[in-house]
């Protein structure tokens, strides 16, 4: 047994194959690391937009992927806007993923009042944000206080504000967490949608 073992890896067969699995493994590695990456939603803090279970790709190359082991980012194809529903590292552990709206950008003035969020003592009117209520809690959204977002920093919220751990509690997510553009569902089947 040991003795065929010892052939079939020398025969040129295996050696194709190992090729393919090293190349395949290379390719995998530069997809999920600079062009998209997919995750599972573990809590309800984004319902109605996405559910628990719900998977979902994210693109890297959205706002430029990290590149490993520096501090630099690759180009990308746009920055973080106001609405997008984007992952980043938890600030207060960042060895786990977030994912949550982006309401507030470096340099605003934020307030939730009335369930309403102000930027800059303007009502947001994207209809992503206006058609939610938002509740004051947590020592950056307390009744009448208004946060200032640091530059190249971003607010981000939940879309079920009732039940979301966001920015609310632990303040501002810097630019060098983000990990990307959470952009379409894909798992399970009656799910499938771009995410919005």
């Amino acid at each position: 047994m040991i003795q065929k073992i010892k052939q079939f890896i020398k025969s040129p067969g295996f050696r194709e194959w190992l090729d393919a699995a090293k190349v395949a493994l290379i390719l995998f590695l530069i997809i999920r690391t600079f062009v998209v990456q997919a995750f599972k939603i573990p809590t309800g803090s984004m319902i109605p937009t996405l559910k628990v279970g719900d998977m979902l790709l994210v693109s890297k190359f959205w706002y430029g992927a990290k590149i490993p082991f520096t501090d630099m980012r690759l180009p990308g194809l746009s920055k973080p806007k106001r609405g997008d529903v984007m992952v980043f590292l938890y600030p207060v552990d960042k060895k786990r993923d977030f994912i949550k709206r982006i309401v507030g950008l470096g340099g605003e003035t934020i307030e939730i009042k009335d369930g309403k969020i102000y930027a800059d003592d303007k009502v947001i009117d994207d209809i992503k944000i206006s058609q939610r209520f938002y509740y004051n809690r947590g020592q950056y959204a307390s009744n009448g206080r208004k946060i200032q977002v640091p530059e190249n920093s971003y607010f981000v919220l939940g879309d079920n504000s009732a039940s979301s751990h966001d920015s609310r509690y632990w303040g501002f997510v810097s630019k060098d967490y983000l990990i990307g553009k959470a952009f379409v569902i894909y798992w399970p089947p009656n799910r499938i949608r771009l995410i919005k």
